[in-house]
């Protein structure tokens, strides 16, 4: 089962002995690089061996996804990813970078794409300064006015601001897309 979740190819199966089976299965190299002994070992309670030989290249269905916040792409993020795997590591990556993302005083969204289809979207909500505190009672046209400034600031800000990413949110994407 682990090996036809990582899209592998069963090869051949047989029985050593009544206790041992050998499989023989065709992976691609990527999808045993990061995590594929650890599980194994987990799985099999460390009974199970690995033993791996280089093969020849083959097409595959491969796709470049993009991460952008507010809508710019960050290189560092892009990664290359089976087409079959694309939203589901799309999401992850996307609610992962939500986690570790600080919120600023204006909204940042998230988004996983591929070319210009956007397979995942998060909304990071901006910080509310309460502009209204000072206003006790009075005339709403004034608590509108504070809260119309409050507004066209925010405006400005998200087009001046940059979003720094911590290099834990780096850490935990590589372990996401490289595990799925």
């Amino acid at each position: 089962m682990l090996c036809s979740e990582r899209r592998g190819e069963q090869q051949e199966y047989t029985f050593i002995d009544a206790n041992r089976a050998l499989l023989k299965y065709r992976l691609p190299l990527r999808e045993i690089i990061v995590d594929f002994y650890n599980e194994l070992k987990s799985i099999t309670s460390g009974y199970a061996t690995f033993d791996y030989e280089d093969s020849e290249y083959q097409k595959s269905d491969l796709v470049k996804m993009d991460i952008l916040l507010n809508g710019q792409p960050v290189d560092a993020m892009a990664t290359i990813i089976h087409n079959q795997k694309a939203q589901k590591v799309g999401r992850e990556l996307v609610d992962k970078l939500k986690k570790f993302i600080e919120r600023q005083m204006f909204e940042i969204t998230i988004q996983a794409a591929i070319g210009s289809k956007v397979i995942a979207r998060e909304t990071l909500s901006a910080m509310r300064k309460n502009v209204l505190a000072k206003c006790y009672g009075g005339d709403i046209t004034r608590k509108k006015k504070l809260l119309e400034k409050q507004k066209e600031g925010k405006k400005r800000m998200k087009r001046v601001g940059s979003v720094d990413i911590p290099q834990e949110a780096f850490h935990e994407l590589l372990k996401v897309s490289s595990s799925k």
